[in-house]
């Protein structure tokens, strides 16, 4: 007779599992209904205590107003810490550090500082404002220069698609966060030893703030590709291969997402990841489930 062979198995076993932290990115809903749903998602996870819930910035400061309205809201209804998205992009100095001194007056300290995407789109040349900051490692440094806050900044497991070798990539993290930055967040990832090569890259230039995986559950494969597809972040070939054909099969589309969450998660815990950044589409399903798997319930 055959023995069951246990999946569990070849998997390697942790006896006692780090505290892990997690954090929620959320994009300002833009009707009634994705309000609704935004703080249906939020009312979800934020009994998860989260590190913080981060809400994004629209290019050129288009949802300016909105995201500090959403971050103060969070921060005082729900009891979970807020981040505010914040880039430079067709702003100036004096315009970005107005809003940092408008989150500051909100009792928001947490900001997620990014060059930001111009209004054309990503992956077109970034034309800094003439009286702006030219790139984020100067927009670190002016909201360093305003206040005690607690930046986070991007990284880019896969190398930005602006950035002409991986030398000049891993210098750019390095100047952000010695302006003043605590952390580095990545872009979304599927294949899990990008993201190793990359912080095996930064430790060896000497970098040794957190480096915290972003983690993009697939509520819908062809929207992801299609993210994907602009910021260039790659989709392998076996991922595709999973999602074929589950277009209109939203329920084996769902457990498949799930599965391959979790495996991508599971496989860097299992590496010592002890923080994870979920960037939620204003969903709530498969992050509770992912973050179930890694043991995170609430308080």
């Amino acid at each position: 007779m055959n023995a069951i062979h246990d999946p569990r198995a070849s998997r390697k076993v942790r006896t006692e599992r780090p505290p892990l932290a997690v954090s929620f990115e959320f994009f300002p809903p833009k009707t009634d209904a994705m309000e609704e749903r935004f703080w249906e998602s939020i009312g979800k996870l934020a009994p998860l205590q989260p590190r913080f819930v981060s809400v994004t910035y629209g290019a050129g400061g288009s949802t300016r107003e909105r995201t500090l309205r959403l971050v103060s809201r969070i921060k005082s209804e729900s009891g979970v810490d807020a981040a505010a998205h914040l880039t430079c992009v067709g702003a100036s100095r004096a315009e970005v550090d107005a809003v940092v001194e408008g989150y500051r007056r909100a009792g928001i300290t947490r900001i997620v500082a990014l060059r930001g995407d111009p209004p054309e789109g990503a992956g077109q040349p970034f034309t800094p404002h003439p009286d702006g900051y030219r790139s984020a490692a100067e927009l670190v440094a002016g909201i360093r220069r305003l206040g005690d806050f607690d930046i986070s900044v991007a990284a880019y497991p896969e190398k930005h698609p602006q950035s002409p070798d991986w030398r000049a990539d891993i210098d750019n993290l390095k100047r952000k966060l010695d302006a003043g930055a605590a952390r580095a967040i990545t872009q979304m990832f599927f294949d899990n030893d990008d993201y190793f090569r990359f912080v095996e890259r930064a430790r060896k230039a000497g970098i040794t703030a957190p480096i915290v995986p972003g983690i993009q559950p697939i509520h819908s494969f062809r929207q992801i590709s299609g993210f994907a597809s602009r910021c260039g972040a790659a989709i392998p070939p076996w991922l595709a291969e999973r999602f074929e054909g589950l277009e209109d099969d939203p329920e084996t589309h769902a457990l498949v997402a799930s599965a391959v969450a979790a495996e991508q998660v599971l496989e860097l815990v299992d590496h010592g990841v002890t923080e994870f950044h979920f960037y939620t589409l204003n969903r709530a399903s498969l992050v509770l489930a992912l973050a179930r798997l890694l043991g995170v319930r609430p308080d």
